[in-house]
């Protein structure tokens, strides 16, 4: 299935956000963690988090994430101190993702975790049971999805947890958000240098609710960039949020975007003014990436963006999809080192069927998308998008763009 995407000549609407992922994800374990019956309100209905409630609410022993990378960290290590004999499992791709790492890290700790097919990647059998705990250190260049799951059933280990992250720590707003809910449901941990030290504690049953997606807002901040007209109302997103992709609303007002904090949510308005060039280190916020590669060639801004080494273990490698998708259109990327992806303004001849592989990846649909206000395009398993904005297609529809299923 693919759809065929005509955008409306002015981009004015009023969204409700999807619930953020990643806070739901990490409130459900934490919650789980307390043995807590109280309600999380305003939970996200995407794809990765319906698999975790579903393992947290399972009777079964045997869990498939599919694609929900979050769900397989924080499941792996969630169920390393649950009593019992345990089997987790994934998609083709995650069958690819590496979880060495993670693995190595709990069994260091006095967990019992077997691969059951390949050395290093999913599928897993777990055999759950009390955690010793102590001191490890951990490369904090790969994903801090492994360090958020450590420390979050870290204050159940017997001794708690000290963690030093060695090399260059990546996504570490993400980092901080664990640390920040923890604390939220009762837990006190100290972050010192590159240090983690979590004693062991109790977890206290907490009520919580969880904020609109950061996330799922930029690609409302690329559309109106894109459309270069009219004004969007996002509905509850928070000034002071947690989430590291809160930072679009600094790099989105180099590109023309401002944004207007109001009670129940910010309004974006265009300003009109671009950069001659791009530079960011997006080493805190990788998912953002794919959308200001899309937005700064469409509007024909050069860049060099780093931080992106994590890409490659994603969904798909999303610096070789980037490449591929985007020279579609007429744009030649280079990769010009570990984790640095540049756009030079050197161009191509556009393919006469401009229509972009997602590669399964949510991402890629969504932040291909809004190139409808620039160029004829068309995307190829749209369905994509549940992984974490269910209603991507309905909210482009509802602010007057026409979708054609072919």
């Amino acid at each position: 299935m693919k759809y065929i995407l005509t955008p409306p000549a002015k981009l004015e609407g009023n969204i409700k956000l999807p619930s953020s992922k990643s806070i739901s994800n990490r409130a459900l374990i934490l919650n789980a963690l307390a043995y807590s019956d109280l309600p999380i309100d305003n939970l996200s209905d995407c794809d990765d988090t319906s698999v975790l409630v579903k393992a947290l609410y399972s009777d079964s022993n045997t869990f498939d994430v599919g694609a929900a990378g979050t769900s397989m960290r924080f499941l792996t290590a969630f169920l390393s101190k649950i009593v019992g004999e345990w089997t987790i499992t994934g998609s083709e791709r995650m069958k690819q993702r590496p979880i060495k790492l993670l693995v190595d890290a709990l069994n260091s700790l006095g967990a019992k975790i077997e691969y059951v097919e390949k050395e290093g990647f999913p599928p897993l059998r777990i055999f759950g049971s009390a955690l010793k705990g102590g001191a490890i250190e951990l490369d904090g260049g790969v994903s801090s999805q492994y360090i958020s799951a450590l420390m979050m059933i870290a204050p159940t280990m017997q001794e708690g947890l000290k963690l030093t992250l060695t090399g260059n720590i990546i996504s570490m707003p993400y980092i901080n958000l664990t640390l920040q809910m923890m604390e939220e449901f009762g837990v006190k941990a100290y972050w010192k240098e590159n240090t983690i030290t979590i004693p062991a504690q109790t977890y206290q049953a907490a009520p919580y609710s969880v904020e609109g997606d950061w996330s799922g807002a930029s690609y409302w901040y690329e559309m109106l960039a894109l459309c270069g007209k009219g004004e969007v109302f996002l509905q509850d997103l928070r000034k002071n949020s947690y989430q590291g992709d809160a930072k679009i609303t600094e790099l989105f007002k180099q590109l023309g975007i401002k944004t207007t904090y109001e009670k129940k949510g910010v309004r974006l308005t265009v300003n009109g003014q671009l950069p001659p060039r791009m530079q960011y280190n997006f080493v805190d916020q990788p998912d953002m990436a794919q959308t200001f590669v899309v937005t700064c060639c469409l509007l024909n801004v050069p860049f060099r963006f780093s931080g992106l080494q994590s890409l490659k273990i994603k969904e798909t490698d999303r610096i070789a999809a980037l490449i591929n998708e985007m020279k579609k259109v007429g744009f030649v990327l280079e990769e010009t080192g570990t984790g640095l992806l540049e756009w030079k303004g050197e161009r191509c001849t556009p393919a006469k069927d401009s229509t972009i592989d997602t590669y399964e990846d949510h991402r890629m649909a969504m932040a291909f998308a809004p190139i409808a206000f620039k160029l004829p395009i068309s995307i190829n398993n749209p369905q994509v998008v549940s992984k974490s904005y269910p209603s991507f297609w309905e909210d482009l529809k509802a602010v007057g763009f026409t979708i054609k299923e072919k």
